[in-house]
């Protein structure tokens, strides 16, 4: 048997205070699409430069090198351009000059090495093997943030690239110091999958509930004016996860027996997954259905369908957290959506009419009760008003504080 500490202790490896902090913003620095993630991305990176020195940085293929972000990156970030297309693009000025810097192993700008790292996004299939050499440069804590393996749980409903490309992704994962999950149930569902592959030597993983955008006071509370026609608003991008087949079909159905009320639909269609919806939608339109469909918004356009709308309904099959939730709650606006899993963690404090399940029908009896219960509605307007919601600056709070208390691992 061996004697504990018949070893010399080992070296003190805790992380060492951090003068800044690098977040990855790959993805998000070269696509105009704000989907949950690039979201999630965006505001994080925008509290951290709040509370520390904060560089965004970038894995650039063309240089084959992390870098800092350049002025026209960093302009990109701030754009606010609306997309069809999750695509990345790269500009030509960058691909032409990239290889060259590459060739003369120009790197004017490196990377602090006494920093931390922060990796909000999911890693390129291009990134993926770059992270190791990223890992080994940066004395700080190191952390990657953890959305849902829904890829995997459901590959049916998600596009066949990221199905492909997921277990590598989950293994690129316990390299890091630590991963601060979104949810409870995301978190859970990470250390499930690792258990399952039989990986050891694994970071600790955290659950820490994401921040939000807190809306200005006077929308928390705005409403449509008295004796309009009532508006069910669902924001989400149209992929397979998100259901929306289920609610158009809920919603025909109701029109059918005579329920008077406007759809609106926004949000980002994807290539793969979303055509069943967009065929839904444009033969719904076409048989003359109340029904507004407008892809991406801007933040201006979608604080406007929030404040038109009566309620929303996010009859989404699977989320790491479902953020669209919590958003609707915050302008006061009650949401219909699934009772269990991360979406059941956002409809406990009330305010959500949480379901067993989000098929059509089950659906189309909550949609009627909000459309002719004006009660139940009621009820569910004064528990969203009353809620307290996490902001950005209590989620940068929460993860720097629990990244400073974090033991190096080895690369």
């Amino acid at each position: 048997m061996v004697r504990m500490f018949s070893k010399p202790p080992a070296p003190d490896t805790r992380a060492p205070c951090m003068d800044n902090v690098l977040i990855d913003l790959t993805v998000t620095a070269h696509t105009s699409a704000r989907t949950g993630i690039q979201r999630v991305a965006l505001s994080l990176a925008n509290a951290l430069a709040a509370r520390t020195t904060a560089i965004p940085i970038t894995f650039d293929p063309h240089e084959a090198a992390w870098r800092k972000l350049r002025p026209w990156e960093q302009r990109h970030l701030t754009s606010g351009e609306k997309t069809w297309s999750r695509s990345v693009s790269w500009p030509w000025h960058q691909r032409l000059l990239g290889p060259l810097r590459r060739a003369a192993g120009h790197n004017r700008d490196p990377l602090p090495q006494n920093a931390g790292l922060i990796a909000p996004e999911i890693f390129a299939a291009t990134t993926a093997p770059t992270i190791p050499g990223l890992l080994s440069q940066i004395q700080g804590p190191r952390v990657a943030l953890f959305y849902d393996a829904i890829a995997l749980q459901r590959p049916e409903l998600s596009p066949l690239a990221t199905v492909g490309r997921f277990p590598s992704y989950l293994h690129s994962l316990t390299q890091f110091d630590g991963i601060a999950a979104i949810s409870a149930d995301s978190r859970d569902t990470l250390l499930d999958y690792w258990r399952w592959a039989g990986w050891d030597n694994l970071p600790p993983v955290v659950a820490i509930p994401l921040g939000m955008d807190m809306p200005a006071a006077s929308m928390r509370i705005k409403s449509a004016p008295p004796g309009t026609r009532p508006v069910i608003l669902s924001v989400g991008t149209l992929e397979g996860r998100k259901n929306h087949v289920a609610l158009l079909a809920a919603c025909e159905g109701l029109w059918a027996a005579g329920l008077e009320f406007d759809l609106w639909l926004v949000g980002m269609a994807q290539r793969q997954t979303g055509r069943a919806s967009l065929a839904e939608i444009n033969r719904l339109q076409a048989a003359g259905c109340p029904l507004r469909y407008d892809g991406p918004v801007g933040d201006d356009a979608l604080e406007q369908a929030y404040a038109a709308c009566t309620f929303t309904v996010y009859p989404s099959l699977m989320e790491g957290f479902g953020l669209p939730v919590l958003e609707s709650l915050a302008r006061g606006k009650p949401c219909v959506c699934l009772g269990s899993g991360a979406l059941g963690e956002s409809a406990r404090g009330g305010g959500c009419l949480a379901l067993p399940d989000v098929t059509a029908p089950t659906l189309a009896v909550a949609i009627r009760e909000l459309l002719t219960v004006p009660a139940t509605l009621q009820r569910l307007q004064t528990e969203a008003r009353a809620r307290h919601f996490r902001t950005w600056a209590d989620y940068t709070d929460d993860l720097l504080r629990w990244m400073s208390t974090l033991t190096r691992r080895p690369s």
